[in-house]
């Protein structure tokens, strides 16, 4: 029997992705993402902070520019964010990645599309460096593969397709670089792995007769692929906080989707 978990038993929702729905495909040929993730142009990322940046802001910004191709750091400085957007949109640049830092820790990230937007908000935890990672590897300069892991309705099918174009849509699979980003439970897992491919000898043994004890068994050794994985970090932990449309304005903007605690009453309610 099947265990019961929470997953399994998650509340019934209208808006879970359908494989024969249509009209998801149509809108996806004309949603905001649709020239990068058909290879129209290539993504190129500016990654910059909130005003007052802390320790460990520059050291997680230099691991999000080896995880993301095309990415380049600008120091924010005392420029509002609407004249950032606004420079991005001259220099052609697709996205726009802010790294909110609170008591000297980085604890937000906010994603911002170009140029037509949508904004996403994402409350960061859990970071882990690639430094503190034990036996950690250091990524190469590969294009990486993209895994997004169950994102299942159509606010989730949104949040992956912003996610998806951050990357170039053509990995290069001689670099075995992995970027995945694994939704459970509404939280969004980051993780980034090196993996190899190894051949391995195992031996087995053929008995000739089962039931006969004195039968003599033969070696043979067989050829068993394996997989390795070696983490390169960092790692951490995503929960969308709100989906703006169009790019950042806190006062005219119209939001898509906003968390609010009075959706928390149930732990099988779930919107990713």
């Amino acid at each position: 029997m099947t265990p019961r978990t929470i997953e399994n038993t998650r509340e019934p929702d209208e808006t879970v992705c359908r494989p024969d729905d249509d009209e998801l495909f149509a809108g996806n040929d004309a949603d905001e993402f649709s020239s990068i993730l058909k290879q129209g142009c290539a993504p190129k990322i500016l990654i910059t902070t909130c005003r007052f940046n802390s320790s460990r802001g520059p050291a997680f910004i230099s691991e999000l520019l080896s995880v993301i191709p095309n990415s380049h750091y600008y120091k924010r400085g005392t420029y509002d964010l609407k004249k950032i957007i606004e420079y991005a949109k001259k220099k052609d640049f697709t996205s726009i990645i802010v790294v909110h830092t609170n008591r000297r820790e980085p604890d937000a990230l906010l994603i911002i599309g170009l140029p037509d937007g949508p904004t996403a908000h994402f409350k960061l935890s859990k970071l882990v460096l690639r430094k503190d990672i034990k036996n950690h590897g250091n990524p190469t300069g590969h294009i990486p593969e993209l895994v997004l892991n169950n994102f299942a309705t159509r606010l989730g099918h949104r949040v992956g397709r912003l996610i998806q174009s951050l990357f170039p849509q053509s990995p290069e699979f001689r670099g075995r670089r992995v970027v995945t980003f694994h939704n459970q439970r509404d939280f969004i897992f980051f993780r980034h792995h090196r993996y190899i491919f190894e051949t391995k000898e195992s031996k087995g043994s053929d008995a000739n007769g089962k039931k006969a004890k004195d039968a003599k068994s033969e070696k043979t050794s067989q050829q068993k692929v394996i997989t390795r994985l070696q983490e390169c970090g960092p790692r951490f932990t995503l929960k969308l906080v709100s989906l703006q449309h169009g790019t950042f304005d806190t006062k005219g903007g119209e939001f898509e989707w906003v968390h609010k605690p009075e959706m928390d009453t149930s732990r099988r309610r779930f919107f990713l």
